[in-house]
């Protein structure tokens, strides 16, 4: 396979040709017809992986599509906890990640022994884990959370009891300011791609782009001076949004604004771009690129296809534990599309 020499807009960059793909793709879905395989691919991934998958979107709104469909496989195209996760909600399939190499630097940065260490420290809390953490975390959890309901779990929680945030600090710290909740301890853990997104690319980019929509994710390193921003009246609060990889796809597909500073991993741009061609949508930082979520490429989803390597599997009492706390979620509330 041969990279093309066409010039790509940053989060566009492809390694097929436009002959090569149409080759590539008939093969991926005539394997994934064979073999009864939803094939699934994240916000972030290469536009070519995004392109052939049944379904985009993000991890959990993936995993729940999945359980419902009557395919006998899931290939996930994401990182390992997505398809832990898809794994916990669809326990009777098979669920291939074509990559194991695939992480996560936030999913990383709490353990279930750490967590329980925690844990022993605030006997009572009510612990809440954001999605982007693995089934053992999970497991170890009362209730899990979005980014776009994060918020509305914490409300949820009586006002006396001590709650333990994990494992984004960027989104704990959201959820703090927006909630008022005091008694909330928040993990030092973070995703080094969204970390990496600063206030001086804000103010970069908005000087370049004046009249631009901004649209910020939660996870970000540079979501407080965003917000900070917005209520001195730095920024229009009108047009600057915070909002979920989900909640940014249903703002693409609405807006009429001639240009959206996008502040996520780049490769949702590819995905905003297809869902409105007369917005220009420029990434806040164009080095926000998640090196895990480009490991899954078109070379690897085939021969996962071809071989049926790559499974995952969690242990049914970890996944037992670990379902109970999304379900715990879910009666809150439907998550919608914005898992993370």
């Amino acid at each position: 396979m041969t990279a093309t020499s066409v010039p790509a807009l940053i989060g566009d960059e492809r390694t097929l040709s436009a002959a090569e793909y149409e080759t590539w793709a008939a093969e991926v879905r005539a394997l994934a017809a064979e073999r009864g395989a939803v094939i699934l691919a994240h916000n972030y991934q290469v536009p070519e992986i995004q392109d052939v998958a049944h379904f985009t979107g993000d991890s959990l709104y993936l995993s729940r599509v999945a359980a419902q469909t009557d395919a006998r496989e899931i290939v996930f195209c994401g990182v390992h906890f997505m398809a832990e996760t898809a794994k916990i909600l669809s326990p009777g399939k098979t669920v291939l990640l074509p990559d194991h190499e695939a992480g996560c630097s936030l999913a990383d940065s709490i353990t279930a022994e750490q967590l329980r260490e925690w844990k022993a420290e605030h006997p009572g809390a009510v612990v809440v884990s954001y999605v982007n953490t693995t089934a053992a975390v999970k497991a170890e959890t009362d209730i899990c959370c979005t980014s776009s309901n994060a918020a509305d779990v914490v409300r949820s929680i009586p006002a006396d009891r001590e709650i333990l945030f994990c494992p984004d600090q960027f989104l704990g710290a959201h959820v703090k300011r927006v909630t008022g909740r005091e008694n909330i301890h928040v993990w030092a853990g973070e995703c080094h791609v969204h970390a990496g997104i600063s206030p001086a690319d804000v103010r970069a980019q908005v000087a370049a782009h004046p009249d631009a929509e901004i649209l910020v994710h939660p996870e970000c390193g540079c979501t407080t001076s965003v917000l900070d921003l917005v209520s001195h009246g730095d920024l229009p609060a009108e047009r600057t949004r915070v909002l979920s990889t989900g909640g940014m796809v249903e703002e693409a597909a609405r807006t009429t604004s001639a240009q959206v500073l996008v502040a996520t991993e780049v490769g949702i741009l590819h995905q905003l771009r297809a869902l409105n061609e007369g917005t220009a949508f420029i990434p806040m930082n164009d080095r926000a690129a998640c090196r895990y979520m480009k490991m899954i490429t078109p070379e690897k989803l085939l021969r996962t296809l071809r071989t049926g390597e790559g499974a995952i599997d969690v242990d049914p009492e970890t996944a037992a534990r670990a379902r109970a706390a999304v379900e715990a979620m879910i009666a809150i509330g439907e998550p919608g599309r914005g898992g993370e």
